[in-house]
């Protein structure tokens, strides 16, 4: 029988996901002033993060029953194809693949490499510089974070499971230790000052299209809330654990990242957190004084490595479940004995490997969040669409998971996903131009691959509970 993920895996694929880069980089930005696009009220920034765990929750819970419906690895890719057309699934896993995992798998080893500098005590000056090629010392510790990793995921199932679990343990020790230290320790530092009730800008901030784009960092910080989605084919009772993981760990990321968020404004002004990408830094080098805080250097490095290996978990399945359906990637669609995608597997780490190399960390913030907006945005949409179907058909499915506060919950998610979206239109629509213009190898390809292969592996969720 093949090996499957635990409730406990798929419940840290999410949490591992969530808690990233995103959190210890998106209050730089937002304590930026309003000419530079930011939203400098602590209580209006408390209140995007409250609203960026809603938005996230909304969500988890209409996946929830898209997965359970659809019934395939592969999340959005899977998803859309069979909501919509087989061309929006290629064009997501499209996305999924280039973007949303390797794009942030990238990122997630750039910012390791630069939490993980300061142990060194070296600069990060260029190493070798040959045009657009620019290889530094803290891409050099990404490069070997992806190896690492590599390593673990080619292991099979059983042991990426167990490397999941303990680097999600040691994340959320650490997280629960930093919350903890600037209460310890504060007699030992000059906090901030900063308060955090509303103002009487609040309101108008709250409001405004600063807000909106702001939001679109939230929104990367907590993208992977639906992470589990992806190995739905791959884990233990799906019916209960999917929803189960996808609700849980969105609450628990949720409540961390608020209280995060406090601390770092508690402990540090404006001015020092005000275009930062090392935050956590920061805050333990304040509170701690700088040998002590290479300490939480260290730690933060480790625990962003769950995150790279979460994503590395998921990533493949998408690649794997494309090499099921198109003959043209049949390679990518073998699995070794032990559950490892190994080709999928390779050929995300080469991906993520050239964007650790010729990508900058901004970059890549900034593509993610659009991108990946569109699609879940469809996706959720299409619950509404599966809901239809099974009125027309006359068919009451009762194995299928239903959605919490439907119809609110999509709608919210819906609504709020768009007000983000058309910030970026209003502001800078040749992003979203671009974003529409790295579809167009997609598909081309897909209609070059039309020879679709016949796939079984689309099981009824009680079939897999018995």
């Amino acid at each position: 029988m093949a090996q499957k993920y635990t409730r406990s895996v798929a419940t840290n694929m999410v949490i591992a996901n969530m808690i990233g880069t995103g959190i210890f980089t998106s209050l730089g930005y937002q304590v930026l002033s309003k000419d530079f696009g930011g939203i400098p009220d602590p209580f209006s920034i408390l209140m995007i993060w409250l609203l960026g765990g809603i938005v996230s929750l909304c969500g988890a819970t209409v996946y929830g029953e898209v997965a359970t419906r659809v019934n395939r690895s592969g999340g959005e890719y899977a998803f859309l194809s069979d909501i919509y057309h087989p061309i929006l699934g290629f064009l997501s896993g499209w996305v999924s693949l280039f973007v949303g995992f390797s794009a942030a798998i990238a990122s997630l080893a750039l910012a390791t490499g630069e939490y993980f500098l300061p142990i060194l005590n070296i600069p990060n000056d260029p190493l070798l510089q040959l045009g657009f090629l620019e290889i530094t010392p803290s891409k050099l510790v990404g490069i070997s974070v992806l190896i690492i990793v590599l390593l673990v995921q080619l292991r099979g199932v059983k042991w990426s499971g167990i490397f999941q679990n303990v680097m999600t343990y040691v994340k959320l020790i650490l997280i629960a230790t930093f919350l903890l230290i600037p209460f310890i320790f504060l007699g030992d530092y000059e906090a901030s000052g900063i308060s955090f009730s509303p103002t009487e800008d609040s309101s108008s901030t709250i409001f405004s299209l600063a807000f909106a784009g702001s939001l679109v960092y939230v929104m990367f910080a907590y993208s992977g809330w639906n992470a589990s989605t992806y190995i739905v084919g791959n884990m233990e009772n799906p019916k209960k654990n999917l929803p189960f993981s996808l609700i849980v760990g969105t609450i628990v990321v949720t409540v961390i990242y608020i209280l995060m968020n406090f601390v770092f404004m508690y402990v540090a002004s404006f001015d020092e957190l005000a275009g930062q990408v090392d935050l956590g830094n920061i805050v333990a080098n304040k509170i701690l004084g700088t040998k002590v805080g290479l300490v939480f250097s260290l730690v933060f490095s480790l625990a962003l490595i769950s995150g790279v290996n979460a994503m590395f978990i998921a990533a493949p399945r998408v690649a794997e479940q494309i090499g099921k359906d198109y003959t043209a990637f049949k390679a990518l669609g073998k699995q070794s004995k032990n559950g490892a995608p190994k080709n999928a597997l390779f050929f995300i780490f080469v991906i993520s490997l050239l964007l650790v190399v010729f990508s900058s960390f901004q970059e890549i913030i900034q593509y993610i969040g659009i991108t990946l907006s569109m699609f879940s945005l469809l996706t959720v949409f299409g619950v509404f669409i599966l809901r239809h179907r099974e009125k027309k058909s006359g068919e009451y499915q009762s194995h299928f998971v239903k959605s919490w506060g439907y119809p609110v919950t999509p709608i919210v998610f819906i609504l709020v996903t768009l007000w983000m979206i058309s910030f970026f239109v209003f502001n800078d629509p040749m992003i979203l131009v671009w974003s529409l213009i790295t579809l167009i190898p997609a598909v081309i390809i897909f209609y070059a691959t039309q020879n679709k292969t016949h796939t079984n592996d689309s099981v009824s969720v009680d079939d897999r509970d018995k």
